[in-house]
């Protein structure tokens, strides 16, 4: 006679196998997705560059450059770049990798609420990008060029030091548009309240002056402009978890009662 535990631990390790085949099929599919693009951008990559440093070229003396301290930045820099511009392109198909992965795994409202999630992540996250690059560049290098031209000081940067500097005020901005998401997930898990949410807003006012401290250069106008979309995207998903406050008891409820039915 077989043992009962004995094939059950096999009929778990091998379901566990046959995720962890998955799952790197997902991950070659999603890198073979980047790496499509890149190679497809990588000619244009000093293009590419040129147009990420636009903005501090436009702020920069008369016949101001930037500069290079490493042997293999002018080469590097622009590939790293154009690495960030095909991730960003090819994320939908990344994300969409990921949701199948995890798809068989949720209820069926939940897979109803994942692909929105998904596709608003995204659209917010280039938004968050296109107002650091349009907005806040222009404005923190004018800023700059402003404080350094009464010290006769030469502004120059080094481009790996820039492509820094951007990198983190992409994620900064990025995730800081990110918020209204946050809220209403967190609404919509029970973690919090609507009217919880509205009681701890002070402490969001105080946190976000304290991250725009921390991640933007040391002037108050460079905080402000990270900390009042910070504190207005978190009023904007107070204001869209409304709408989210009952869904999930009513539709567990709706699904409960398709399940009972015969």
């Amino acid at each position: 006679m077989s043992d009962p535990q004995h094939n059950q631990n096999e009929g778990t390790e091998e379901t566990f196998i046959s995720h962890l085949v998955e799952l790197r099929n997902r991950i070659i599919r999603a890198g073979i997705a980047v790496i499509v693009v890149f190679v497809g951008l990588v000619y244009w990559a000093p293009d590419i560059f040129r147009l990420l440093a636009r903005p501090l070229m436009m702020n920069l003396p008369k016949d101001g450059k930037m500069i290079v301290t490493d042997v293999t930045g002018s080469f590097f820099v622009p590939m790293k770049v154009t690495m960030l511009v095909a991730f960003v392109i090819a994320l939908p198909i990344v994300l969409y990798q990921i949701w199948a992965f995890v798809a068989p795994g949720l209820y069926q409202h939940e897979k109803k609420l994942v692909m929105p999630l998904v596709s608003s992540s995204y659209v917010l996250f280039l938004c968050g990008m296109a107002f650091a690059y349009f907005v806040v560049f222009p404005t923190i290098f004018r800023v700059m060029a402003h404080y350094n031209a009464p010290l006769g000081a030469e502004m120059t940067t080094d481009i790996d030091n820039y492509l820094s500097f951007v990198l983190t005020m992409f994620l900064a901005f990025g995730v800081t548009f990110e918020v209204p998401i946050v809220v209403v997930l967190l609404v919509r898990m029970g973690v919090l309240t609507v009217q919880k949410l509205k009681q701890i807003r002070p402490y969001v006012v105080v946190g976000a002056f304290i991250v725009s401290a921390v991640v933007t250069p040391p002037d108050v106008f460079s905080q402000l402009i990270l900390a009042v979309p910070l504190i207005v995207l978190y009023e904007a998903g107070i204001i869209a978890a409304r709408f989210f406050v009952n869904k999930p008891a009513v539709e567990a409820a709706k699904e409960g009662e398709g399940n009972a039915a015969p």
